[in-house]
């Protein structure tokens, strides 16, 4: 008898997750008027998401929360879509350790899904954070990438 791992779906991990157990939308859904930020290779691949912040806000009302995460062909994508200015550097750190210790105590299954072990910060406008600046260095070890246009899979 051959001993295979289920792997859940998007939605399900979700839903095993307590503090975001109500919070899935199909499709780009979750995002609101942020959807139009992001698009997919192909959207059948797309297996829906959900507004972390909007959904622990009560929760955690003074910590810096992480924007969303999005299902796509098994991997799940934590994105956040905020100004990217060094000025938003050390926040945007913050939600990331916020983001990692969350996932760790809170949605263990979000967290055996999530695509490349990265965190994606789309700039909502342009951004003047150069790649050889301390800043973007200290945004690579806290393992954020900034990205200007979100396709997935990323």
């Amino acid at each position: 008898m051959e001993n295979k791992k289920i792997i859940p779906t998007f939605k399900q991990a979700v839903e095993n997750t307590q503090d975001i157990k109500n919070g899935f939308h199909n499709g780009l859904q979750a995002l609101g008027a942020n959807a139009k930020q992001v698009s997919a290779t192909d959207t059948k691949k797309l297996e829906g998401s959900v507004d972390i912040d909007a959904c622990t806000k009560e929760l955690y009302p003074q910590d810096a929360r992480w924007d969303y995460a999005i299902g796509y062909e098994g991997k799940v994508y934590f994105l956040e879509i905020h100004p990217a200015n060094t000025s938003n550097v050390k926040e945007m750190i913050k939600k990331a350790e916020w983001l990692t210790n969350w996932l760790n105590q809170k949605a263990p299954l979000l967290k055996s899904q999530a695509a490349n072990n990265n965190f994606y910060w789309k700039a909502s406008g342009k951004h003047n954070i150069l790649p050889n600046s301390p800043q973007y260095r200290r945004l690579a070890q806290s393992k954020i990438k900034l990205i200007s246009n979100c396709k997935l899979p990323l």
